[in-house]
């Protein structure tokens, strides 16, 4: 597909993203200017407030984004705007309260008395004579917290708000660098628009000299002074003209499907979704590459979303934090009773693969060195640099785990998105990855999976996951899931994967053509 083809297809969700990202960055700005403003206003007037006022807006500005947004997530109870909101209204206080602050205090002395020599009280000399002295020194705070709001706001797809960060995200999963820059390139383009829109409108509001009036650059100043407003109304009318003209919200009987941010879950995503539409009256919300499984979990235990996929083994060790347990079938029953009495979701039968960990070299590496299990690793770990996903780095029956079980470390680890893993050991940039079992890239780059020879990772069924108070009101879930139980094997689920990665294909085309070929769907559907 050409890149005018892949736009075009692409077009009315780009919309929507962008009016979403805008839409972010308006409101968090405005919040942020309401706030803080008024902070910057009474740490210039209260000396004693001044040191904790900076020192708190600055602390807050060293918190690295995604930990906020992990943070507020936790806080919060939920996924979407609000968090993200949050987030980018507290990164936006420092340059705003910090410009603030200092343009009151660069208004001149002599001014200030001679205000005070005709009689003005102090509210009259903050409010006729500072503010006013102040104001591009302000405005050039709230401009460059704009800018940062926007690439920030990049990140607030982590946990689902959406904005052009969703393609950023997609891309990342699905080492799509055209997914990438579709997100990218606008971001930066609606940086330059909101940076220059607030810069045209700090023009249009400087007092007009005699000898300037009836110019034609004077007469563009109201213009100017519209020119935010008109960014906003670009973002309402992008958002609006998004996918089913509803700018992505949730209606009523929606069910809201999240997936995690790799391949794999995207497919699941997109097979559960697909059926869901064409055998029950419910529509579907996608809430697709949310950060990670704690992410997930928060999000469908607080009811934030109603289903996603979810594997046995993570359920068991990372969610559960329950000792690993060898048998597929105990480990369903122990995840199924936990999750129903402590989270009120529900675990539907499997799809029927055991997308276990398995620590993978490359083909060549191992033929040379005799590799076969885990274990042949012990003599030369120390020498080897290991890429992990930043999950398997610290969950339980990842890294930490691992190292116990076989009594050796690797001499260096580097954290790694999913996707980036396979590139970066068949780039002969890492030596070791803890693939996925499913993943088509290991016979595409010519990996060679090492046999858990000591047993240490738990059996990884994937099933879905609903949350109970979802399958009392529209029970129809339950049957219209049914189909997919035990209907993906190791090796489908593999090629399904193999489609995307390699091949680039949509996880939803991939996942509809499958359907269809097994009769789950009808072609027109």
């Amino acid at each position: 597909m050409g890149t005018i083809e892949f736009v075009a297809d692409r077009l009315p969700e780009l919309w929507l993203r962008t009016g979403e990202h805008i839409r972010l960055t308006c409101v968090s700005t405005a919040v942020a200017i309401l706030v803080g403003i008024p902070l910057g206003i009474i740490a210039s007037r209260i000396s004693s407030l001044r040191g904790p006022v900076m020192s708190a807006v600055g602390i807050l500005q060293t918190i690295p984004s995604l930990a906020m947004l992990a943070i507020l997530l936790a806080l919060l109870g939920r996924i979407g705007a609000v968090p993200a909101i949050v987030a980018l209204v507290l990164y936006a206080l420092l340059p705003i309260v910090r410009n603030t602050l200092a343009g009151l205090e660069g208004v001149s002395p002599e001014v200030m008395e001679a205000a005070q020599g005709i009689g003005m009280t102090d509210r009259q000399r903050l409010r006729i004579v500072q503010l006013p002295l102040a104001k591009p020194v302000i405005v050039a705070g709230i401009r460059t917290a704009a800018v940062v709001g926007v690439g920030i706001a990049t990140l607030s797809a982590f946990i689902g708000a959406g904005g052009l960060g969703q393609f950023i995200n997609e891309g990342l999963a699905l080492s799509h660098t055209g997914l990438i820059l579709l997100g990218a390139i606008p971001a930066a383009i609606l940086a330059l628009l909101v940076d220059w829109s607030i810069g045209a409108a700090e023009w249009g509001l400087r007092p007009t000299r005699q000898a300037e009036r009836g110019t034609f650059t004077v007469k563009l100043k109201p213009a100017a002074l519209s020119l935010p407003l008109v960014v906003v109304a670009l973002g309402v009318g992008a958002y609006f003209m998004g996918p089913g003209g509803r700018g992505g919200q949730t209606a009523a009987g929606t069910i809201g499907i999240a997936s995690k941010n790799f391949t794999e879950q995207l497919i699941l995503g997109e097979l559960m979704g697909q059926l869901i539409e064409a055998r029950t009256d419910l529509g579907v919300e996608r809430r697709f590459n949310l950060g990670g499984t704690m992410i997930c979990h928060e999000a469908i235990a607080r009811g934030a979303i109603e289903v996603y996929a979810e594997y046995t083994g993570t359920g068991l060790t990372a969610v559960l934090k329950h000792d690993v347990v060898a048998d597929p079938e105990e480990a369903l029953r122990i995840v199924r009773e936990a999750y129903r009495e402590r989270f009120g979701v529900e675990w539907l039968e499997p799809f029927g693969f055991n997308n276990t960990y398995t620590l993978t070299v490359r083909g060549d590496d191992a033929q040379r060195h005799g590799w076969q299990k885990i274990s042949d690793l012990g003599l030369t770990a120390s020498e080897l640099r290991a890429g992990f996903t930043f999950e398997f780095a610290e969950r339980p029956d990842g890294y930490p785990g691992l190292r116990d079980a076989y009594g050796f470390s690797f001499g260096e680890m580097r954290g790694l998105e999913p996707a980036l893993m396979y590139e970066a050991i068949a780039r002969d940039q890492v030596d070791v990855i803890c693939a996925f079992a499913t993943d088509g890239r290991i016979a595409a780059y010519n990996l060679k999976p090492l046999e858990d020879d000591r047993g240490f990772f738990p059996p990884y069924h994937a099933a879905p996951i609903v949350r109970a108070e979802t399958l009392r009101e529209h029970p129809e879930l339950r049957e219209a899931l049914a189909p997919l139980a035990g209907a993906l094997d190791d090796a489908t689920m593999q090629r399904l994967n193999y489609e995307v990665d390699e091949k680039k294909r949509a996880p939803a085309d991939v996942a509809r053509e499958f359907l269809v070929s097994h009769d789950l769907l009808r072609k027109g559907e």
